[in-house]
């Protein structure tokens, strides 16, 4: 699964409507860490990109009510060590300021993700150091892979194994380098898969952003069709 916000003007869902979302998948489905282990029956991967200040306010209580694991995707060029800045600051900009506003503290702090990487609900992971299209010109891919890692490595005294592609983008070469430092690769898609192999090394997340219902995502019809996208993407091929 993949999520942005809550209470956010873009990529985001209400805040009501999402605890009723994570309440049933609670019920239903077991959440977990990525791992090459044999998976439980109808396990679940919750995945939170960016790293916003509203993942820590609305959404990490909720994880711990339910007992809900889930991977928050950061970028450490946005992120500071800690902050006096009101939540009312820090929650007022739109989608599109946020990054500009990060000194602020529009992002969760480091303090704040070490409370949340030790409370077991939580696991930090990499999503890039700057934020770009990583298939663009010019951009430095060692930087944007290693240099977040190893941040995040000595920042919080974890190991990440997990990278989350800006905007989903990437391609082979990208994809190979990934694999020099990361044991999990994730992008968007809309496809589900049996483990954490993905789709020819490649995990896709399921857009859990604008939820119009709790469960709409997990109807019989939705499955299908993100079935068949695995058949599809398993044969033909995955790269973007």
């Amino acid at each position: 699964m993949m999520y942005h916000h809550v209470n956010s003007d873009r990529c985001s869902n209400e805040l009501v409507l999402f605890q009723e979302h994570l309440a049933y998948i609670s019920q239903h489905f077991t959440s977990i860490f990525p791992t090459l282990e044999e998976l439980p029956q109808k396990s679940i991967c919750l995945v939170f990109d960016d790293g916003y200040y509203d993942f820590y306010k609305y959404i990490y209580p909720l994880l711990k009510k339910y007992k809900l694991k889930a991977l928050l995707g950061v970028v450490p060029k946005y992120i500071l060590d800690d902050t006096t800045k009101t939540d009312s600051l820090r929650l007022e900009y739109e989608h599109n300021e946020l990054f500009k506003q990060y000194k602020n503290a529009t992002f969760c702090t480091y303090k704040e993700l070490k409370e949340m990487q030790e409370s077991g609900f939580v696991q930090v992971v990499s999503h890039s150091y700057s934020h770009k299209n990583l298939t663009e010109e010019g951009v430095d891919i060692e930087k944007e892979l290693l240099t977040s890692k190893t941040i995040l490595e000595e920042k919080l005294n974890i190991k990440v194994e997990s990278f989350i592609y800006p905007f989903g983008k990437y391609n082979q070469e990208i994809l190979n380098a990934t694999h020099k430092y990361y044991t999990y690769a994730f992008r968007i898609g809309n496809s589900i898969q049996k483990d954490f192999h993905g789709i020819h090394n490649v995990i896709y997340r399921i857009d859990g952003d604008f939820l119009k219902t709790p469960n709409e995502i997990f109807s019989f019809k939705n499955i299908l069709q993100y079935r068949i996208k695995w058949i599809i993407k398993s044969i033909v091929g995955n790269e973007k």
